[in-house]
């Protein structure tokens, strides 16, 4: 279950990755991810929210006996 995030933090990575942010601006990817929409894609803010929410399904107890939904 360590493991079930993976796919989408290489995702995010690479969406983060082609934006301006890190592009043009060059600020750090911890930076950028707590961006607001104008500045990072549509794209990049439905990914951070499906990899958070993933996140947060390892730690709840209920999807721990269940599994959490792989990638």
């Amino acid at each position: 279950m360590s493991k079930s995030c993976k796919g989408l933090a290489l995702e995010l990575v690479k969406c983060l990755s082609e934006s301006n942010c890190i592009k043009i601006e060059n600020r750090p990817y911890k930076e950028c991810a707590g961006e607001k929409s104008p500045a990072i894609p549509s794209e990049c803010v439905g990914l951070r929210e499906t990899y958070f929410n993933c996140k947060r399904g390892q730690v709840d107890m209920r999807a721990r006996i269940r599994g959490n939904k792989g990638y």
